[in-house]
């Protein structure tokens, strides 16, 4: 089943990763909007979720955020995190450094406990300005599933021009300031093998992850219905020993299964 997430504010969910997470969703309430078209995303292919309502804007987002706020303050439950994440990539909207200090000053308003999380395929992080916002909050968590352009290209499908050199290059630059999140999984997509879990892309990854030098990295496998069918989880051996590499280089890493 496809999930589409209300805008601009919803939940508070039980995130796997990140505990009681109450959703910022800087997309349409009714559709998708994302820079990759992922064949294991929760919300869907792009092409069959195209949305007609416009993004929130800064204002109604802060409106939305103080209002919940408010709410969780006197009813609870506290939030763990607030997390930027719902139907696409955040740092697409045209005022998402803007709505980042927003967030931070509504956060130390009324839970100055919680941390700000942000979900990002990291497409925009070659423009100054996201990665200024995205250096802000506590924990920016960019993706990187691969360092293979063939498999990118499969898999991750970005809509525009794309260079994981350029990707690499820009994660650096947060100088561990970051967290890498990479989805493993297995089975076929259009007759291809999808199985990034073996050694011909786990060493050359790792080797790029000791580069950037994140703070942690954050391996997952699929844990909903995915818009192609076909793919698999990777098993719980699989993950564990690609988190024992990371650990072995030095590396905190999470397993989510």
């Amino acid at each position: 089943m496809t999930v589409i997430y209300p805008s601009p504010i919803f939940g508070p969910v039980h995130s796997r990763r990140l505990g009681v997470s109450l959703g910022i969703n800087l997309l349409p309430a009714d559709g998708k909007l994302c820079s990759f078209d992922c064949i294991y995303c929760e919300c869907g292919f792009n092409a069959d979720h195209r949305p007609k309502l416009p993004m929130p804007t800064r204002e109604e987002v802060r409106e939305a955020l103080e209002a919940k706020l408010k709410g969780m303050q006197a009813d609870g439950p506290a939030p763990d995190v607030l997390t930027f994440a719902g139907n696409g990539e955040p740092t697409l909207h045209p005022h998402f450094p803007e709505i980042i200090v927003d967030t931070l000053e509504l956060r130390d308003k009324y839970f100055p406990q919680a941390k700000v999380s942000v979900l990002s395929n990291a497409t925009m992080i070659t423009k100054p300005e996201i990665r200024m916002a995205l250096a802000k909050v506590d924990n920016n968590i960019l993706k990187l599933d691969t360092i293979d352009m063939n498999y990118i290209y499969l898999t991750d499908r970005p809509v525009g021009k794309y260079s994981v050199e350029d990707i690499i290059g820009n994660m650096q630059t947060f100088e561990g300031n970051c967290i890498v999140q990479t989805m493993f999984m297995k089975g076929t997509y259009e007759g291809k093998d999808v199985n990034n879990t073996t050694d011909d892309y786990v060493i050359p990854w790792l080797e790029q992850v000791k580069e950037i030098a994140p703070r942690q990295v954050m391996i997952y496998t699929i844990d909903r219905e995915t818009p192609a069918h076909g793919l698999m989880k990777a098993t719980h051996e699989e993950l564990d020993r690609i988190g024992e590499l990371l650990r072995e280089a030095g590396i905190p890493c999470s397993v989510s299964y």
